[in-house]
């Protein structure tokens, strides 16, 4: 694994002492908007992507999900029976065909850094850019998750585990 730690604050060192710092994002739902709110939030993207002078990466996860316990909960919750029913007949079918997933999006920003623990520059660009990523997706809309070490060892594990076996993530 090309990781040498995970630092309290979520930020990773490689092995090749570069620096990495993962955001997870929770987009809006587009479709719901109305034409001006979509306007609004195309000209926020168009601003984002105008003042980000520094690459990133954006990485979608998708994993297939298991409906049945949703299933469960609307057959305990349920007020209207027979609209209940189809409801429940309508997911059953949509899990039976395994078209259920669950998708994370995760923008990962890197800083070379050099040889010494004790240079801060690199750490403070990368921490720089990360909080102006952050302010700019929050003003698009989205919901931006700050990370902590735990999170981001679930997530590399989430990544490696699953490429090792075939998947990847998409």
């Amino acid at each position: 694994m090309p990781v040498q730690k995970v630092l309290d604050d979520g930020t990773i060192k490689l092995k090749n002492n570069e620096l990495v710092k993962i955001i997870k994002a929770r987009p809006i739902n587009y479709n719901l908007k109305s034409d001006f709110e979509k306007e609004v939030i195309l000209n926020s993207y168009k601003n984002l992507f105008l003042n980000i002078n520094f690459k990133f990466q954006i990485l979608i996860q998708s994993k297939k999900e298991d409906l049945s316990q949703n299933i469960e909960n609307i057959r305990k919750n349920t007020v209207n029976e027979i609209l209940s029913n189809k409801y429940i007949n309508y997911i059953e079918k949509f899990n039976e065909n395994k078209k259920s997933t669950n998708k994370n999006y995760f923008i990962i920003l890197k800083e070379k850094s050099f040889e010494s623990d004790t240079d801060k520059i690199p750490m403070e660009k990368l921490n720089e850019n990360y909080l102006k990523i952050k302010e700019l997706l929050f003003k698009c809309g989205n919901k931006v998750e700050e990370l902590n070490k735990d999170d981001v060892t679930k997530i590399l594990h989430s990544f490696f585990s699953v490429a090792e076996i075939g998947g990847g993530a998409k």
